[in-house]
């Protein structure tokens, strides 16, 4: 090879040198960037609002250069030992869940008492609550609205004192009642319920189907009352009467966006960016959204998408 091919072949090879490192530190600046990030982890659970709420984040943190990645249908038990495993980066929490569930305090508390318990509790396990929202998805007990108001039924105490004139009056008939399976069976479900309001039930009374089926039993007469959850978007839409908890039994269960710590720390407004969904809701805001999926049979990312916009978010 004469000396003249051997100049050309090392200054060819100095310049893909020269283009290659110039490439690697390309990369590298742009990977240290929020885009290249490995995208975060987001939990959901298995109903509606967790669908819409998992949609609304992932959506909005997109528009902050936060990439996401949902995880959807997942038990709340999944999503807590995922979290603190380090498999899951974030979800929507209900304080009551964290409370009694996963913290084994059954002691009524106020929902204030309740949100500072959890947050200290599950601080110490690497665990932020960040700001809970002004919605309360808790238990409760409701009728048609219709019969509600001819039978003058307005709170649990009322619906107790009427089933007992039922059961001992001179007609005797028994009032069904739908649960879902879960409730029956919880220790601080059904049968402290029913210690607490003096609730006497025989068991053909109690009609056991999937909590999304309670409110359909309801509207057609199937039961008489149901246990539903107070944020769902069926309750307005099947025109149903919720009971006062007169008693205070049911704990507060305010959904709060959380987030491993350790997350927080190198991702930066997260947090900002999380608090303001978490004010922009409360039992009417997640209601209307429930009932648009429910109901109105939207997806839940449309449903997402239009929440965005009308807050000017999107």
């Amino acid at each position: 090879m004469s000396i003249f091919k051997k100049r050309l072949i090392n200054k060819l090879r100095a310049r893909w040198q020269r283009a290659a490192s110039v490439g690697t530190l390309c990369a590298g600046l742009l990977c240290s960037a929020a885009a290249c990030a490995e995208p975060l982890v987001l939990a959901s659970k298995n109903f509606t609002e967790q669908h819409i709420l998992s949609a609304i984040t992932v959506q909005y943190l997109a528009t902050k250069g936060i990439e996401v990645t949902p995880k959807t249908d997942l038990a709340s038990t999944i999503i807590r030992s995922a979290m603190l495993n380090k498999q899951v980066d974030m979800a929507w929490e209900y304080t009551g869940t964290s409370l009694i569930v996963y913290n084994q305090i059954k002691k009524p508390m106020t929902p204030e008492k309740t949100y500072q318990t959890v947050k200290e509790l599950d601080g110490k396990k690497g665990i932020v609550w960040l700001e809970p929202a002004k919605m309360n998805n808790t238990y409760a007990f409701a009728m048609q609205k219709t019969r509600a108001e001819k039978e003058n039924i307005h709170t649990l105490s009322q619906l107790v004192e009427r089933l007992n004139q039922m059961q001992n009056g001179d007609q005797k008939r028994l009032w069904m009642m739908g649960f879902d399976p879960e409730f029956v069976n919880r220790s601080d479900g059904l049968a402290p319920m029913q210690q607490a309001y003096g609730l006497k039930l025989e068991r053909p009374q109690i009609r056991q189907m999937d909590s999304g089926l309670v409110y359909n039993a309801i509207r057609d007469g199937f039961v008489d009352v149901g246990l539903i959850y107070t944020t769902d978007g069926r309750v307005k839409g099947f025109n149903l009467q919720v009971l006062e908890d007169d008693k205070g039994f049911f704990p507060s269960y305010a959904v709060t966006p959380i987030v491993r710590s350790d997350i927080l720390e190198r991702t930066p407004g997260l947090a900002d960016a999380l608090n303001t969904l978490s004010r922009l809701l409360n039992n009417d805001v997640i209601s209307a959204l429930n009932a648009k999926v429910d109901i109105e049979h939207q997806s839940a990312e449309r449903v997402a998408t239009q929440f965005l916009k009308d807050n000017g978010l999107l």
